[in-house]
């Protein structure tokens, strides 16, 4: 079966600004309109997810200032996706929606809770595209001078997975019972703390929600390194990739593969997307003159 999933790369903030194509995009770039429109006509051809991408710092790593990423509303400003997730979820019906959820700023508490309550809110069609983040400035706002080394995590990360996991199967199933005349809504016995006690997360649960219609929301993931692809082969349910080459492709599959053997999972039931972008005209020649177009703007950017 072929999958697709559109990638929104900026995340719910302002995309283009300032170009032939941009249109009210800087007044507009906060209201929900464009994210709405564009989950509704990718789910009438056929999408199986819209991804947002996320982030939570002001860029600073050009000439140490924020003046260019903020000059060209580059990856800044950027609102929080979540709250767009049931508005999408109730302007569609089938398209999956995935947020960006950080690990490393996240409790697992807070996430699992997240993650529940907007699997109800959209009838079982939420995802998460679990990050680890990267950048110190996005630390420093969180009580870290400096982020963690990589590798370390996503052996936080791994943890947090479990912790979730913990988290969402805490209501077994049958745990509501909705019995006006028994007078029990719930049976407390179906519910239980988790009682996790690891390296770096300590969480007594049960979660106090149950988990939404998916059970376990859908996991997405894209690391690359040798870390981020044994973390997605081990919890992701898709993966977003991105390769130069068929050879290359083909090599991250089978590694892919492997690893989840590893992890004791089947391959089949990870789908991995390969990420491209689209210059779209109604003839070759007038996408290949759209595409100089785009060149030509991104080195009078740079």
């Amino acid at each position: 079966m072929f999958h697709m999933g559109w990638f929104i790369a900026q995340g719910f903030g302002v995309h283009a600004w300032n170009l032939p194509w941009s249109g009210s995009i800087g007044r507009d770039w906060a209201k929900p309109d464009l994210y709405i429109d564009l989950a509704r006509a990718i789910e009438r051809a056929g999408f199986d997810y819209l991804m947002l991408e996320d982030g939570s710092l002001v860029p600073d790593s050009f000439g140490g200032t924020p003046e260019w990423f903020m000059r060209h509303a580059w990856m800044v400003p950027k609102n929080d996706p979540m709250p767009l997730v049931p508005l999408i979820g109730q302007a569609t019906r089938h398209l999956g929606i995935v947020a960006t959820l950080t690990t490393s700023f996240y409790p697992p508490f807070i996430g699992a809770r997240l993650a529940a309550t907007l699997d109800h809110l959209t009838e079982g069609r939420v995802g998460l595209n679990i990050v680890t983040a990267h950048n110190d400035r996005a630390a420093q706002n969180f009580g870290l001078d400096r982020h963690h080394e990589h590798d370390l995590r996503y052996e936080m990360a791994d943890e947090w997975m479990a912790v979730a996991d913990k988290l969402w199967a805490s209501w077994a199933e049958g745990a509501i019972v909705d019995n006006p005349s028994a007078g029990m809504f719930a049976d407390f016995s179906k519910v239980q703390p988790i009682d996790h006690a690891g390296r770096f997360y300590k969480v007594r649960g049960p979660l106090n929600t149950c988990a939404g219609p998916q059970g376990r929301p859908v996991i997405c993931q894209a690391g690359g390194s040798p870390a981020g692809r044994s973390f997605a082969a081990r919890h992701a349910d898709t993966i977003l990739a991105r390769f130069r080459s068929i050879a290359a492709a083909k090599e991250f599959r089978a590694d892919i593969h492997r690893l989840a053997l590893g992890h004791g999972r089947r391959p089949s039931d990870i789908k991995i997307l390969y990420m491209m972008s689209a210059v779209i005209d109604e003839t070759n020649e007038g996408a290949q003159a759209r595409l100089e177009q785009v060149k030509q703007i991104g080195r009078a950017h740079v």
